[in-house]
């Protein structure tokens, strides 16, 4: 089976509650602790891979929306 991104992945982004535009710092936040989280899952004595790839998946997702968030401002 091809591994895929799913569709809400693809879409998440994280905006600013008062413009509704996405804000880079809380996209950068993001991808930063779902790679922690990644890690984190992946240290552990029973390696959860599927988990690991999942937050690997948001955390891609959300350095998408950051790289359209920061060509949106320049």
């Amino acid at each position: 089976m091809a591994d895929r991104i799913p569709a809400r992945a693809l879409g998440a982004r994280t905006t600013s509650p008062t413009t509704g535009t996405p804000d880079p710092i809380q996209l950068h936040a993001t991808a930063h602790n779902a790679l922690g989280t990644a890690l984190h899952h992946l240290r552990q004595p029973h390696v959860d891979a599927a988990r690991a790839r999942r937050k690997v998946m948001q955390a891609l997702a959300a350095l998408r929306g950051l790289d359209m968030a920061l060509s949106l401002e320049g």
